[in-house]
């Protein structure tokens, strides 16, 4: 199950290690792999799964840096830099699909005038573009569009950077606990001696002595902080996104005016992600997409989009921004997308940080400076070679790739290799090989491991029938047994049925129905599907 095994016998009384990293998001990653090129051992400890937090609930977006450029130089100029780096050394993570400013009647006419100029002076190219000739090259732009400037923007997956990130620091000596949750720390003066962890699989308790613990756990980050007796100003930020069924346009769509709701359109493979909002947020509690939140989206969407009044739309999910600053700000946008780096020796800790804030575009950035207060601290010299080394392609994290899975089948295609997801087209061999490389990893794998993983549960089905496909080749290989399947598909199912229920409307409704009849019953879920559907009702869906 990966948390303690091949770590520790019962009668150990801890691992060692000198960095432990708590939260396995694309930071922490990203600080794996950093720490390890300088040859510094270290163990990452996740809560939940690669990405489980924002870094997998965002729309993919590396940012040119232009969002920012009126209201946050310092974060575009960052997001330039940076998106420069990653485009160079993790390449198989990114489509340059190019992003489109675009401007429609009504907007604010000096933003859209003064733009150009914004984006010089933060070193980003723009480049105006006529109207017409966007509107032939993206069919999808309004008729009432003015203005259209070219930027550098491009697509990311975060799942394969963050899994190809921490692939690599493991080769070279990391370790990763996956489902292994900080439950406190040891306190010895001014030093964090040990910290303890719990298996969410086995319920065992371990202790990690490490000679410096840095706290990269995202929108928690907060929380393990004041675990250590160290407080932080954070604003919580909630962000909706849809999903829509078709890619409707190649390049990134972005509403020329200051960031607002809805005024992003991202190229996700064969996909479209719109959104998003921001929201505050007192908790991180049930963090879901809502209905209202859904609408939302559409209506600012529109004017710059008009396909999306009638497209369909297959999922919604909504992640939470750690922003800094205090909470209670009026309105979540104004507070800054920079990063921070505590040390936390005014909370008399010198074996202690917290790396928190920052966006996907800076994740390489942000583990940079984090590894090089912890080196420092360690007396260790070694320069960081994360900007200038290639990050390699590991062939098990391939699979998050749109079409990948497709490419190996038709290339290799055996007759006995079966196409589970036709949506997707991820085959037997796919899941085959997600499978056995979670186990060589000392996991067992659950059938929501394996989707975030590949490309099962991704498309227009969102799983109705290749998650039980899937599970139905995993009992014929004798991977799964007796009752486990039955539960991982109602787990995998429960967590897909979540991200639908908010754009159930129209003929969404009916493929609800199916997967309803398909499964539900056949799971002993009928009474929890038809709660979810009333309460579709209840919101005013038609």
């Amino acid at each position: 199950m990966n948390s303690f095994n091949s770590a520790a016998t019962p009668g150990d009384c801890a691992l060692q290690t000198q960095v432990l990293i708590i939260g396995g998001g694309v930071t922490g990653t990203a600080l794996a792999r950093d720490l390890a090129l300088r040859g510094v051992a270290c163990i990452l400890v996740e809560k939940d799964d690669i990405n489980a937090g924002a870094s997998g609930r965002n729309h993919g977006l590396l940012h040119s840096g232009a969002r920012y450029v009126a209201g946050d130089a310092g974060a575009a100029m960052e997001c330039r830099a940076e998106g420069d780096i990653l485009k160079r050394v993790a390449a198989q993570t990114i489509q340059k699909t190019g992003g489109y400013f675009v401007a429609v009647q009504g907007d604010d006419e000096r933003y859209i005038a003064d733009f150009p100029s914004y984006c010089a002076r933060s070193g980003i190219s723009a480049r105006a573009v006529d109207v017409a000739l966007a509107r032939e090259t993206e069919p999808a732009l309004s008729q009432h569009t003015i203005a259209v400037f070219e930027v550098p923007d491009a697509a990311i997956d975060p799942f394969r950077l963050s899994l190809e990130s921490m692939a690599q620091a493991r080769r070279l000596g990391a370790r990763l606990l996956r489902r292994t949750r900080v439950v406190g720390f040891e306190r010895e003066g001014r030093r964090i001696g040990a910290v303890r962890v719990q298996s969410l699989d086995s319920g065992q308790e371990l202790r990690i002595e490490a000679e410096q613990v840095i706290n990269a756990a995202g929108a928690w980050a907060r929380e393990v902080a004041l675990l250590a007796g160290a407080t932080i100003e954070m604003t919580y930020s909630k962000g909706t996104l849809l999903v829509t069924h078709t890619r409707l346009a190649s390049r990134v769509m972005n509403r020329l005016r200051r960031p607002g709701n809805g005024d992003i359109m991202m190229p996700g493979g064969t996909v479209s992600i719109v959104g998003t909002t921001s929201m505050q947020v007192d908790t991180l509690d049930d963090i879901r997409a809502t209905t209202a939140e859904a609408d939302l989206i559409i209506a600012e969407a529109t004017p710059m989009l008009p396909v999306l009044a009638s497209a369909r739309f297959i999922r919604a999910y909504a992640g939470v921004r750690p922003l800094l600053g205090s909470a209670g700000a009026a309105d979540s946008r104004t507070v800054s997308r920079g990063f921070a780096l505590f040390d936390h020796e005014e909370h008399g800790l010198d074996n202690f940080a917290t790396l928190t804030g920052g966006k996907l575009t800076t994740c390489r950035l942000m583990a940079e400076r984090g590894a090089d207060l912890v080196c420092r601290r360690l007396g260790v010299t070694r320069p960081c070679l994360s900007a200038s080394t290639l990050l390699p392609q590991a062939t098990e994290n391939a699979w998050t790739e749109p079409g990948h899975s497709a490419r190996e089948w038709l290339r290799s295609h055996q007759a006995q290799d079966s196409l589970l997801c036709e949506c997707e087209m991820v085959s037997g061999s796919a899941v085959d090989a997600i499978y056995a490389a979670l186990r060589a990893a000392g996991d067992q794998p659950t059938l929501t491991d394996i989707g975030l993983r590949s490309r099962v549960g991704k498309g227009a089905c969102q799983g109705a029938f290749c998650g039980l496909r899937s599970a139905a080749h995993l009992y014929q290989t004798g991977d799964f047994q007796a009752q486990r399947g039955l539960s991982e598909i109602v787990d995998f199912f429960s967590e897909r049925w979540r991200g639908q229920q908010p754009v159930l409307w129209g003929e969404q409704l009916a493929q609800a129905e199916l997967a309803e009849a398909l499964h539900c019953g056949l799971f002993g879920e009928e009474l929890r599907q038809a709660a979810l559907l009333a309460n579709v009702a209840r919101e005013g869906r038609p």
